[in-house]
């Protein structure tokens, strides 16, 4: 169940930081808010660090270097999603940015990217995605 709780925490954490940020940009820019973001995060993050002492620094060093693009991909998430949620509103951004992480995930699952354990991606998958997609197109429509 906590996995569950949280995984709903972060989707609603997403959808707020999308407008919250998407209104930071619209006074101080794109790439200005989108830094102020990323540094108030990289704060609050070594913070969290210092507190939980639940690693360190060294093993970093330790793991595949394309998993360093993490941050990389931090930044561009951010970036998008201000994009996206100010030039289609939140709704329709956060919906098509569900239907995308969900195909991405499936696609994780179903060739075993990056170490995960394979999942087939069967007729109910290619249905829950269909199911999902039509949600959205009736979610937006008016």
């Amino acid at each position: 169940m906590i996995g569950v709780f949280t995984a709903i925490a972060a989707g609603a954490a997403m959808s707020l930081q999308g407008v919250f940020n998407a209104r930071l940009s619209e006074k101080a820019g794109l790439f200005v808010s989108g830094a102020f973001v990323q540094v108030v995060a990289a704060v609050l993050a070594a913070a969290a660090a210092l507190i939980a002492r639940d690693g360190a620094l060294r093993q970093l060093g330790e793991t595949n270097k394309v998993y360093w693009l993490g941050g990389v991909l931090g930044l561009a998430i951010t970036l998008t999603v201000m994009l996206a949620t100010r030039s289609l509103g939140p709704g329709a951004a956060v919906s098509i940015i569900l239907v995308a992480q969900l195909l991405t995930a499936a696609s994780f699952d179903a060739f075993g990217w990056f170490g995960t354990e394979k999942v087939p991606f069967t007729w109910r998958q290619w249905t829950g995605l269909a199911v999902m997609i039509g949600g959205v197109l009736l979610f937006q429509r008016k």
